[in-house]
């Protein structure tokens, strides 16, 4: 068995456990977890508080030694569990074969969800002509990281310990976003019949790196071109709490997205999806000019050299 900093890469068993307790959910909530306990809790405390409506949270549950696997049988969520991590991508298809709404939403544990989040994602949907569209909510992030998809940098706190929850809850409608296009990272929102067809997240990214615009690539390849972020479903981000655990320089998630798809993932998300740009309407083919090709040949004869 070979391990790479501490990410397993021959799967384990995984073990399913499904409730009894829902009533009518209108969404599939897919939260992957690894040893977060503390940023669980404040995570679905504020789904369960901060939404208009019932949803099923299911959970995967990567090894749980903190005491999460007795906290979520407690409190009887659905979920999955293998005894090793095995990343995000098989996370989020092991826990999406318990859903049971036509709704999958792919959420992080280390977020907050403010109020009304799931209203103003839900009004969206309804408006939608088809089933082909992907929608994400607008993360406020304590950092500026040149994110033109997110709200920041308004630091609420990094650790439940230190979260100035009122204050977020008396702020975070007031700051200023347009809704925007290029819906890629959770919190995300897909019809489960596109979730199927597309198979899920693609397990060759595992443990996660380059799998969120994957994942978006690969709606786009069925004909997706709806890719919606909504202003108004607002999820404060505490910021990568478990990949701060991986060392993601082991797995070059950049270089499989090129092999895969013959442009890099850069390219795609800045040409195709104009991610991070006003929101004016469903994307159009991309026009593909000789400076972005000379882009994908340069990215091209890099990983050729690379392999010599």
């Amino acid at each position: 068995m070979i391990r790479h900093s501490n990410f397993i890469q021959k799967t384990p068993e995984i073990t399913f456990f499904k409730s009894k307790k829902h009533k009518k959910p209108i969404f599939s909530i897919l939260i992957p977890t690894w040893n977060n306990l503390n940023f669980l809790k404040l995570c679905i405390n504020s789904l369960e508080k901060n939404s208009r409506y019932q949803h099923q949270i299911i959970l995967h549950i990567n090894d749980g030694t903190d005491g999460t696997i007795d906290w979520v049988k407690k409190n009887g969520f659905d979920f999955s569990h293998s005894k090793e991590n095995i990343g995000i991508c098989l996370a989020l298809n092991a826990s999406s074969t318990l859903a049971n709404t036509d709704y999958i939403v792919y959420f992080n544990d280390d977020m907050y969800a403010c109020p009304d989040w799931d209203y103003w994602l839900l009004r969206e949907v309804k408006r939608q002509p088809s089933d082909y569209f992907f929608l994400s909510s607008t993360m406020i992030e304590p950092r500026d990281s040149n994110n033109s998809c997110v709200i920041a940098p308004y630091d609420f706190g990094d650790h439940p310990n230190h979260f100035k929850e009122k204050e977020l809850l008396n702020s975070f409608k007031q700051f200023k976003k347009n809704d925007w296009t290029g819906a890629t990272w959770p919190p995300n929102l897909v019809p489960k019949k596109l979730w199927d067809l597309v198979g899920g997240y693609s397990t060759e990214f595992s443990p996660g790196m380059y799998s969120d615009p994957d994942f978006s690539m690969k709606l786009w390849s069925v004909g997706v071109r709806n890719f919606k972020g909504v202003s108004k479903s607002r999820i404060y981000h505490f910021m990568s709490k478990s990949t701060k655990k991986i060392n993601f320089k082991k797995f070059d998630g950049r270089s499989v997205f090129f092999r895969k798809w013959g442009i890099s993932s850069n390219v795609f998300t800045t040409y195709y999806l104009k991610r991070g740009s006003n929101w004016s309407g469903s994307l159009g083919e991309p026009i593909i000019n000789l400076r972005i090709w000379l882009k994908i040949f340069l990215t091209r004869m890099k990983l050729l050299f690379q392999q010599l």
